[in-house]
């Protein structure tokens, strides 16, 4: 059941990412530095799902534009921390207010009570998928 939705939402939110000038990984990568602590590449490969050679130029790319900045771990030479700048913090609150409005359009129209149960379901099953026992 969620394969079919997770399809219609994804396809909802290309368009808002290619109108905010970023692609799938590179908004995940947006997210997944959130306002927490400095992470490691490998930290943050894995917190959002994705190998680390994928994500490698994705950084790249997020830090030519300004919206990430890296730095060698201090304890670690071979180690680089990532964090996400004020200006990639702007744009990943952007995208993610276009992309919430247009989800609206499909939680709109469950009740309070459902919408409420639903996203919480949403975020067990998320948050149990990236334990290392996973699904």
């Amino acid at each position: 059941m969620l394969a079919p939705l997770g399809r219609v939402l994804l396809a909802a939110e290309e368009p808002i990412l290619a109108e905010h000038g970023l692609g799938m990984w590179a908004y995940a990568v947006l997210l997944g530095l959130g306002e927490g602590p400095v992470r490691t590449q490998a930290a943050l490969a894995q917190a959002i799902g994705a190998d680390k050679s994928r994500v490698i130029p994705v950084l790249d790319e997020l830090q030519e534009r300004g919206l990430i900045a890296r730095r060698p771990d201090p304890t670690d030479r071979r180690v680089r921390l990532v964090e996400i700048t004020p200006a990639g913090a702007d744009l990943r609150d952007r995208t993610q207010r276009a992309i919430q409005a247009a989800e609206e359009t499909y939680l709109g129209r469950l009740d309070p009570a459902d919408r409420g149960a639903f996203l919480r379901a949403l975020q067990t099953l998320s948050r149990i998928a990236r334990e290392p026992d996973g699904l």
